[in-house]
């Protein structure tokens, strides 16, 4: 059944990719929100493999595949605290309109990729993992806690509560609580598939809240 459920996950990212691009066309490409794009097609890339698995076969193929979304995980994903940035950027805080906010946001990007570089993509193994009918190649060991994933949602917790406080917003924060208590809770159902839904609950909340900002700035110019 896990197939089909990751098959469907990535119909809906490539749903949210497509109004992604239509908002860029309405509202300009030139904006550090569209790094969502980028992760969002990671995501589309992800699920779609992890449908796919089982009729691609066991091989090379399928690792080498299975390697790449490691590193669009480690490069992609630490760009959410760029849209955090943005996103925060837009309720008028003053210093964040500066070089300063930037160049914060930046380094933090960039050393969030580093560490996921480092505690699970650079010399990576990679084992053939079969569960609920999906095949797929899974990192072997573990690897301690996941930093970048903790630094990433700490950035995207503190721009939804601004947001909920400043703008009245409350769906980022939704989202990234929805997201923090799917993963920290074990949910009794004989799937894999099942928690990721809410990582698409949290890509739902993002788009929107790119919306309502790229609106608001409409409205207000």
């Amino acid at each position: 059944m896990d197939p089909y459920i990751y098959g469907l996950y990535s119909l809906a990212y490539m749903f949210l990719f497509l109004w992604g691009l239509k908002l860029s066309i309405k509202y300009g490409f030139f904006t550090w929100l569209n790094v969502l794009l980028l992760v969002t097609f990671g995501l589309i890339y992800d699920n779609l493999l992890l449908s796919l698995g089982s009729m691609i076969g066991e091989g090379p193929i399928l690792k080498g595949l299975n390697v790449m979304r490691y590193w669009f995980h480690a490069f992609f994903t630490p760009l959410l605290i760029l849209f955090s940035w943005a996103a925060i950027r837009k309720t008028g805080i003053h210093w964040l309109n500066e070089r300063t906010g930037l160049l914060a946001a930046g380094i933090f990007t960039v050393a969030m990729i580093i560490a996921e570089l480092m505690q699970n993509t650079i010399g990576l193994k990679l084992e053939p993992s079969r569960n609920y009918g999906v095949l797929s190649y899974e990192a072997a060991g573990s690897h301690g806690p996941p930093i970048m994933i903790i630094g990433v949602t700490l950035a995207l917790l503190l721009a939804g509560f601004i947001l909920w406080k400043k703008l009245q917003w409350k769906w980022m924060a939704v989202g990234v609580i929805l997201m923090g208590i799917g993963s920290a809770v074990p949910i009794p159902l004989e799937s894999d598939a099942a928690t990721n839904g809410f990582e698409l609950i949290l890509l739902i909340s993002l788009w929107a809240t790119k919306a309502f900002l790229e609106k608001k700035s409409e409205q207000a110019a």
